[in-house]
């Protein structure tokens, strides 16, 4: 089988492309210099040179603050993007697996998201993924929309390396105790999607969530990550803060836990211990050995 993979320089897909082979995938990436989602002729171009038997959607607007005062550009990659891959992937005749986010919830329901509960985003940036959706269930039967949270790796520009970063520059931390989601490794969501595009090959459709199997604050995740660490960098205290404390452009859904056995079942894969993902991610990073 072979995966074309948009958005292939972002930490997702860079994770599919790494693991493509090890499940008998031949991944084709494209990043945004060779395949604009904004622009339809680049999508439809990319298809024609590929000529894939499905397509993984990674490709996104995912800076979350400075979408409130960039909307258009939110939207324009996270919607109407979804919708030219989407229109592509429908006269190409193939599947495709759009990746998306716990952010499409407000965080307020007091029992776990399933994945038919109704969106309702508190934020720019959750407003344009979850129009996305929108779009690849206007467009395509052939689809399946995989919702994941909090991701994280061994690359630079997501949480836990940011933790890691200023954990050497500083002597404490101080980070939102208050906010509770599933962290989730990028090398996890390159699992999920790659299963999804196998088995939408034999007909799956619909909406899956696929996340770290449990619950944890951003104190708690950037906690674990300075243990991940194993002393590569300081292992400098923690302090737990609240959300007003640390005011931010855009809202966050104060608590988001998602249904994901039935999900992960469909998929063929096992819960995902995002603590002992976080291990690998650091000896990575590091290169400790493990």
């Amino acid at each position: 089988m072979t995966v074309l993979v948009t958005g292939a320089a972002g930490q997702v897909g860079r994770e599919v492309l790494r693991l493509a082979p090890s499940v008998g995938v031949e991944a084709v990436g494209r990043d945004r210099t060779t395949l604009d989602v904004t622009d339809p002729e680049s999508v439809r171009r990319a298809m024609a040179e590929c000529r894939p038997d499905a397509v993984i959607h990674a490709a996104a607007y995912t800076a979350v603050d400075r979408a409130e005062s960039e909307p258009e550009a939110a939207f324009a990659v996270n919607r109407d993007g979804a919708r030219h891959v989407a229109a592509a992937c429908r006269q190409a005749g193939v599947p495709m697996v759009h990746l998306s986010t716990d952010y499409v919830f407000d965080g307020t329901q007091d029992t776990p998201y399933r994945p038919d509960d109704p969106v309702s985003p508190v934020n720019v940036y959750g407003a344009s993924k979850a129009a996305g959706e929108r779009a690849v269930r206007d467009v395509l039967d052939q689809h399946v929309i995989v919702r994941t949270a909090w991701v994280f790796s061994r690359y630079d520009g997501n949480f836990v390396t940011t933790m890691w970063r200023l954990a050497g520059e500083r002597d404490r931390l101080a980070v939102v105790a208050d906010q509770w989601g599933h962290p989730t490794a990028a090398a996890d969501v390159a699992r999920a999607a790659l299963a999804a595009a196998a088995h939408a090959r034999q007909g799956l459709s619909g909406t899956l969530h696929a996340a770290g199997s449990e619950l944890a604050s951003w104190h708690g995740l950037a906690t674990q990550a300075l243990v991940a660490a194993d002393g590569a960098v300081p292992a400098v205290p923690v302090d737990p803060i609240p959300t007003t404390d640390y005011p931010t452009p855009a809202a966050r859904p104060r608590r988001v836990e998602l249904v994901l056995a039935p999900s992960m079942e469909r998929l063929g894969l096992n819960a995902f211990n995002w603590k002992a993902s976080l291990h690998d991610e650091a000896h990575a990073r590091f290169g400790l050995s493990s």
